[in-house]
């Protein structure tokens, strides 16, 4: 069996009581990053063996994480924060699972994009989610794409971009489009900017630094 094991975007009270047991039976964790997951397992007191898998060595690793679980071993999936596969490794692995005939469960739990879209304010009948969007090549044509969207659109975005981010949407999206950019969901410093374009802007380029994780929610047309 693979387990998908979400864990917390922020505050680590927001682990599950089922995440942490899971955690604690199964026989190999595999994390995209051991350091960040090392410090999770030593606050719950885990003390399950970890493997990396990340997005730099899961085309390598899948045949042998298929291998283990083919041998009657319960491995469970966890990224740095968050649901795995969800622009995050795990696809790959879930894919040659179901190919091999291999039980797959995914635990609910911990995501950015329903706390983001929950909070906006702004239509969440019906969404649109977008991940991360391309870096360079491609990007004006997703942001037309986007424009054009009869549904709000949720997008992830690095502090590193998020202010280009904001400035695409008043170019391409429209000054006037309602949007909502939340930084660092379920954290100390957890913040809303919201407004029109034009307006989310103008009070992110007034910060003195720009630092954290953030979602981006776009209102339909």
């Amino acid at each position: 069996m693979l387990y998908l094991v979400p864990t917390p975007v922020g505050n680590l009270q927001d682990m599950t009581f089922r995440a942490i047991e899971t955690l604690k039976s199964a026989d190999l964790i595999l994390a995209e990053d051991t350091r960040t997951t090392g410090r999770l397992l030593k606050h719950f007191e885990i003390e399950t063996s970890m493997n990396s898998y990340h997005a730099h060595n899961e085309h390598r690793t899948v045949d042998k994480f298929i291998s283990i679980l083919q041998e009657g071993k319960t491995l469970a999936l966890v990224t740095d924060a968050g649901t795995p596969a969800i622009s995050d490794p795990g696809y790959l692995l879930v894919r040659a699972c179901h190919e091999h005939d291999i039980p797959v469960s995914c635990l609910p739990g911990a995501t950015a994009v329903i706390p983001a879209l929950a909070m906006s304010g702004l239509p969440c009948d019906r969404y649109h989610f977008e991940g991360f969007l391309p870096h360079k090549k491609g990007r004006k044509t997703k942001w037309e794409y986007i424009a054009n969207l009869d549904t709000t659109v949720v997008l992830y975005e690095s502090p590193h971009r998020i202010l280009k981010a904001v400035k695409e949407i008043n170019e391409y999206v429209g000054p006037d489009r309602m949007i909502a950019v939340i930084k660092e969901i379920s954290k100390v410093y957890e913040t809303i900017y919201r407004g029109n374009a034009a307006e989310v802007l103008a009070q992110m380029e007034a910060l003195p630094s720009i630092k954290g994780e953030f979602v981006v929610v776009i209102d339909k047309p």
